[in-house]
């Protein structure tokens, strides 16, 4: 499905975002060595639907672009206030760690489990994560989303699949991601899985 980016169509998506006050992750249980989440039972929330998850989809990808034409028409501060709140409506971080492995993340910095460090990822502008130069930040002007598959489990939800981006001077990069999906207490979906890679290409 390919998107060009409106204002209007990531609304929805900034309207909740703008509606949540981002609140600290609850701390781990387990070891320091990793983080845990422990989620409230789905069993009694309504099913995720196919719809729901490709609507989703569409939204992150509206997100990005979003964050793109802030950054280049009112700088970084304000692409870095849309991006928080764009991780505030769209990602679970306000439930616990979150497992993102971004597509241009390495060493000890890989995983972005952290609100922090996937602001840092998607904007730039952290001394802590000093190589971040804002993945949202590239001049992103469309996508394309091509699902794999959607794997349904009541209420969570995973894909798999290429996104295409274009970027302004119409160069595309394609990465493999994956994404799962819990529906939260008030009935949102929230990414808590979301790994990106550069598709493999052998010798």
């Amino acid at each position: 499905m390919r998107k060009t980016f409106t204002l209007t169509a990531v609304a929805g998506l900034l309207v909740a975002g703008s509606a949540v006050a981002h609140t600290p992750a609850p701390p781990a249980t387990a070891s320091d060595a990793f983080a845990v989440a422990t989620l409230s039972p789905a069993a009694a929330a309504a099913p995720i639907t196919v719809a729901e998850v490709e609507a989703a989809q569409r939204a992150w990808g509206d997100a990005l672009v979003a964050i793109a034409t802030e950054y280049e028409r009112n700088g970084q501060a304000a692409a870095t206030r849309l991006a928080g709140q764009v991780l505030d409506a769209a990602y679970g971080y306000n439930l616990g760690p979150v497992a993102f492995k971004p597509t241009l993340a390495h060493g000890e910095q890989t995983f972005r489990t952290t609100r922090e460090g996937a602001l840092a990822y998607f904007v730039g502008g952290n001394s802590r994560f000093a190589g971040d130069t804002g993945f949202a930040l590239k001049g992103w002007r469309s996508y394309e989303i091509d699902n794999a598959a959607i794997v349904i489990n009541g209420a969570t939800a995973i894909s798999t699949g290429n996104v295409m981006l274009t970027n302004d001077e119409g160069e595309t990069t394609t990465v493999n991601k994956t994404w799962g999906w819990v529906r939260d207490a008030n009935g949102a979906l929230r990414i808590v899985l979301h790994h990106s890679s550069l598709p493999y290409a052998p010798n």
